[in-house]
């Protein structure tokens, strides 16, 4: 697997008059890649500033970070470098009364050959599209999930719940925080797709199959993500990268 590509895309939405979203694409001295998205929340605009210095922080450390070789290695970065950036935004908090309460979400992925490790904390997801479909590598930590996962409600209840956007676990919030890791192996062909709920919440599954897996370059997709889902409203900043791992792919 010699090569990957890949692009992120930002879009404030059709209601909102701030973009609270924030995240990209970044590279390691070797050239692999972290994508990250955080979508803050906070009143006073103290969301974007926690998603931007979230961000910040983790591509600071990753455009200097050396080769990652093992998933280990990979998980053992986001880890270290996910709970630092958790301790910088609780501080700043602490610090700065207009920032009190502001936290974000986060969804990152270290790309590196035959594997992508993938770490969150919040509802922005990461999917991968394979031979065999689309597939949801994180697990929203959300109220909605926790009432589903129990069988309370059911997932068609959960699109329209009126708590819909309780999150029960962020970035920056806490002193703390537990973070979710996994890795999984990457074949030629297949792509990741990491987004804020803003994206989720408008493009099933079955719509972003469709667009990624059709023709265009990877920028006329992910433009095409975002169209969608302010179609269908975009009451949400929408927020999304995609990786493609594909050596050799026309596009057209």
């Amino acid at each position: 697997m010699n090569r990957m590509r890949a692009v992120f895309r930002t879009d404030i939405g059709q209601i909102r008059e701030h973009n609270e979203d924030n995240g990209g694409v970044f590279a390691n001295q070797d050239g692999q890649y972290l994508a990250v998205v955080a979508d803050g929340m906070g009143g006073h605009r103290a969301g974007d500033v926690a998603s931007a210095m979230a961000v910040a922080h983790l591509q600071e450390q990753w455009e200097q970070a050396p080769s990652v070789s093992s998933p280990a290695e990979a998980e053992q970065w986001l880890k270290e470098h996910i709970e630092a950036a958790n301790e910088r935004l609780f501080r700043h908090a602490l610090s700065h009364p207009e920032c009190q309460g502001m936290g974000t979400t986060v969804v990152g992925a270290i790309c590196a050959g035959p594997f992508a490790t993938i770490a969150h904390i919040g509802d922005s997801r990461c999917y991968l599209l394979n031979q065999n479909g689309i597939q949801q590598l994180t697990d929203d930590h959300s109220l909605v999930n926790e009432l589903v996962k129990s069988g309370q409600i059911s997932k068609e209840d959960a699109e329209y719940h009126p708590r819909k956007n309780v999150l029960l676990r962020a970035l920056g919030t806490e002193p703390v925080v537990k973070i979710d890791v996994k890795t999984v192996s990457i074949d030629d062909g297949d792509m990741l797709l990491l987004c804020s709920d803003g994206l989720s919440n408008k493009v099933p599954e079955a719509d972003i199959i469709h667009i990624l897996a059709g023709s265009g370059t990877l920028e006329e997709k992910a433009a095409a993500l975002i169209d969608l889902a302010n179609g269908r409203g975009g009451e949400d900043n929408i927020s999304l990268a995609v990786i493609d791992f594909s050596a050799e792919r026309e596009s057209g």
